[in-house]
């Protein structure tokens, strides 16, 4: 779905979903209260969903697909540029994301467990995909860092990222801009220090 493109109710439910999720945990929203969330009942739900164990599978397994998606095309797009370039697409991305999908990044530390195991194999394969587009990302960069320390590295600016939901009132926080600038910043100097070597940019 685009920024501009007009919501499915499917992907409404989803939203207000994670949101709840997010807010009272998985068991503490029932079906209705997500339903009455956008506005239709709680069983008509169930023409969307088989129940909130399927909508939880979706969510967490469905952003782990879009962000595995999303490195892959801005690597791909990047292909030729200098590997400074493809780094900061690459940091810029789950940056909008960890900015504009905060409820997703407390359902997934919160939740992940209660997935049925091959919902959470899948999450976890497509996450060390994705560490993996990094892992090389940063080390066509900092061909000196040595690849055990750079996915270590990679995992840490990670939690560094998805950070956002723990960093208080939204009133109390830089705004969008100044919040992903900050965010790129400390990013970039994360894996500068790791490699050893002074940050660049």
């Amino acid at each position: 779905m685009t920024p501009t493109a007009t919501p499915t109710r499917r992907e409404q439910i989803l939203k207000e979903a994670a949101r709840l999720f997010a807010e009272r945990g998985f068991h503490g929203v029932g079906v209705d209260e997500i339903g009455a969330a956008v506005g239709i009942s709680g069983p008509g739900l169930y023409r969307h969903f088989a129940g909130k164990d399927a909508m939880l599978a979706e969510l967490l397994v469905g952003i782990s697909e879009q962000l595995l998606e999303g490195g892959r095309q801005r690597t791909e797009a990047a292909d030729g540029v200098a590997p400074e370039a493809v780094l900061d697409s690459l940091i810029a991305g789950h940056i909008d994301f960890a900015l504009d999908d905060r409820p997703l990044i407390t359902l997934h530390d919160r939740e992940l467990d209660r997935l049925r195991d091959a919902d959470r194999k899948r999450v976890r394969r497509l996450q060390r995909q994705y560490v993996e587009l990094w892992v090389e990302a940063v080390r066509r960069l900092y061909p000196e860092f040595a690849e055990p320390a750079a996915r270590a590295t990679v995992h840490a600016v990670f939690g560094l990222l998805n950070s956002t939901p723990h960093l208080g009132r939204p009133g109390a926080l830089p705004g969008r801009a100044g919040m992903s600038e900050l965010l790129h910043r400390l990013a970039r100097g994360a894996f500068a220090a790791g490699a050893g070597v002074p940050a660049r940019g």
